[in-house]
């Protein structure tokens, strides 16, 4: 019984020592892919395209909101005027506006809204242009794992040596002063 725990122990131990082997020869990276992004040129005219895009909805909000706060004065001015059947009509009215705004706020900037689907549109050959430098330079440069901090992944320490946004840069042609951790 002895001799089993001996065996499991030593095999075990082989075991880690091999995991800490193969660990040691893996080469990591990481890259933050937004601050990428902001410093390609083709990044500037996307985001003015949309800010232009979102102006007109912008200002439809603000049309929606100047009409709630004009019915919302209006009733707490003439309440006691009205009947209990007008009051109900116009809380309704009143109502009805807040869920009309509260719609057209999700169908434009929700989660699945216009902005975000042309946003999606307009930014993938971008990202498909920093995909493709990164796995360059992940094939040239033999990295085993390269992360990307900018959104999901967060990285509490990252040692600056494994920084690969100035290479990216490079491999996109773009000058870099200082693309930053």
């Amino acid at each position: 019984m002895k001799s089993m725990y001996t065996c499991i122990s030593v095999l075990t131990l082989t075991a880690l020592w091999s995991a800490d082997a193969l660990q040691a020869q893996q080469k990591i990276g990481f890259i933050d892919s937004d601050l990428i992004m902001e410093k390609m040129p083709e990044y500037e005219g996307i985001e003015q395209r949309l800010e232009l895009m979102t102006v007109s909805w912008r200002e439809e909000l603000q049309r929606m909101d100047r009409e709630i706060d004009r019915l919302e004065e209006e009733f707490e001015l003439r309440e006691v005027l009205f009947t209990d059947e007008v009051r109900a009509d116009r809380l309704r009215e009143i109502e009805e506006r807040v869920v009309q705004r509260e719609l057209y706020l999700e169908e434009k900037f929700g989660a699945g809204g216009e902005y975000f689907q042309w946003q999606r549109e307009l930014l993938e050959p971008i990202q498909r242009q920093i995909f493709d430098a990164m796995h360059r330079i992940a094939a040239r440069e033999r990295y085993d794992f390269i992360l990307d901090r900018s959104e999901g992944v967060r990285l509490l320490y990252a040692n600056p040596e494994w920084n690969l946004n100035d290479l990216v840069l490079t491999e996109l042609g773009i000058e870099s002063e200082d693309a930053g951790n």
